[in-house]
């Protein structure tokens, strides 16, 4: 399974929606939208380190990287967990 199928499974199988019967687009907001709140985050970044080997930093620790399945992919992609997955 690709890596935002992954994530996508994750965060519908462990984050309520709030009773939202819509389909979490790729680009939503999981913070401003209330689908993860400061204690999910770290029950995201837990779920990232252990499926992905990534070992997320206090400084990576932002919106900027968790805030959305896109986002989250992206700093996977970046922190290269991808390519040593692969080899």
């Amino acid at each position: 399974m690709d890596p935002r199928a992954l994530i996508r499974a994750f965060i519908e199988d462990n984050f309520v929606l709030h009773g939202s019967a819509k389909a979490l687009e790729d680009d939503t907001s999981l913070l401003d939208t209330g689908r993860v709140d400061s204690t999910g985050v770290l029950t995201l970044v837990a779920y990232v380190e252990d499926t992905f080997g990534v070992a997320v930093s206090d400084e990576d620790l932002v919106p900027e990287n968790f805030d959305s399945i896109d986002r989250i992919v992206a700093y996977v992609e970046r922190s290269g967990a991808l390519a040593q997955e692969a080899s």
